[in-house]
């Protein structure tokens, strides 16, 4: 079903069955899958293929030679219909890829809304991306990857399988990611180690200077005190509870899977 005020270049081939929302933009030489649906607003630059079992929400703008909804590099995917859902007000760059999920996980690849993919970047199967993150130039993500809302992974750098980045996190350029980030600090290198507290992120967001002094706080505790991990997370609870803002740190130990980058 495609609205009446929607905007298809003649180029592109929009298959049967595709749901092209309200005032939707299609620029020239795009595909659209059928099993696709693309919500209002939203414009696709030209060059673009979105396939799959993919839907795209509200007022996005997908730049030329990107590719969405596409066959995952998993050798384990045997074509089953898995999916991706990517939501409002994200900016799409040039030839970034996003793939579908995989049956070995919720079959489901997520980008949340108001994210910036820059030129290049990659989304690998399963991946679960939240909001008003950004991913710079090159930017890779292996399958399964959760990167937590406002979280800044720098052009270049690569993030393992199963890794995940916390809320707030600034991974700086050409860092290899091997284990998991948690929310708030700065990390970079290969493989990637702490380098402090995002005190100007949280600055910018409007973090009080309680809750920073609590936050630096959380970080000494964990990577400066010399305490073993249990004698940290026991600390930082006490912390979270005195300042609210702490929590998201204290929650991240019980997701952790892969261990904390030291």
């Amino acid at each position: 079903m495609i609205d009446k005020t929607a905007v298809i270049h003649p180029s592109s081939v929009v298959e049967e069955g595709a749901v092209i929302g309200a005032r939707t933009h299609i620029g020239p030489f795009c595909f659209i899958g059928a099993n696709v649906e693309i919500g209002e607003g939203t414009v696709l630059k030209s060059h673009v293929v979105v396939n799959g079992h993919s839907k795209i929400g509200k007022d996005n703008t997908i730049y030329q030679f990107a590719t969405i909804g596409e066959v995952n590099q998993d050798l384990k995917y045997a074509g089953e219909p898995t999916r991706v859902e990517i939501g409002d007000r994200n900016s799409i760059r040039e030839s970034v890829t996003i793939h579908r999920g995989t049956v070995q996980d919720n079959g489901l690849t997520k980008v949340g809304s108001d994210n910036l993919l820059m030129v290049n970047a990659h989304v690998a199967h399963d991946c679960i991306i939240g909001n008003r993150c950004i991913l710079a130039n090159n930017a890779t993500l292996g399958g399964h990857v959760t990167i937590d809302d406002y979280a800044i992974i720098g052009g270049m750098t690569a993030v393992h399988q199963f890794c995940i980045i916390g809320t707030h996190v600034m991974v700086g350029g050409c860092s290899g990611v091997a284990q998991d980030v948690p929310p708030f600090i700065i990390a970079q290198g290969n493989h990637a180690t702490p380098f402090g507290v995002n005190l100007v992120g949280l600055q910018r967001r409007g973090y009080s200077k309680e809750a920073l002094h609590a936050i630096r706080n959380a970080y000494k505790v964990l990577y400066r005190s010399g305490k073993t991990l249990d004698e940290a997370k026991a600390e930082i609870e006490e912390i979270a509870k005195a300042q609210h803002e702490v929590q998201p740190f204290h929650d991240f130990f019980s997701r952790s899977t892969r261990g904390l980058i030291r």
